[in-house]
């Protein structure tokens, strides 16, 4: 598999600046985040297609990113185990997902 080095190594810097670490240590977790990247996604497709979800999913912070907020009161679609590399320690956490129907514009 090819990665992203430019990418990597912007992750890089930015958790060197952000966090009290060595560049070494920045460096580590960036590339623990892109090896995790493919695992993850790979492990969304499967819980999505166990779950018979068919519509365009994200969690509710990849919604907010995106310009949405979740319905109140929406119970997400499906969950699964994802790994979190920017801590350094590959720890697991669950996300939970939410549809495209479930959320609406963010209005200012």
């Amino acid at each position: 598999m090819k990665y992203d080095l430019k990418r990597i190594m912007l992750n890089a810097w930015k958790n060197y600046r952000k966090n009290d670490i060595s560049f070494a240590e920045a460096l580590h977790r960036a590339w623990l985040s892109a090896k995790a990247e493919e695992i993850n996604a790979e492990r969304i497709e499967r819980s999505k297609a166990a779950a018979g979800v068919a519509e365009e999913t994200n969690t509710w912070s990849g919604w907010k990113k995106l310009g949405y907020e979740v319905i109140h009161g929406s119970k997400a679609l499906f969950g699964c185990s994802l790994i979190w590399g920017s801590k350094g320690d590959g720890a697991v956490y669950k996300a939970s997902f939410f549809g495209r129907s479930q959320v609406q514009e963010i209005t200012a």
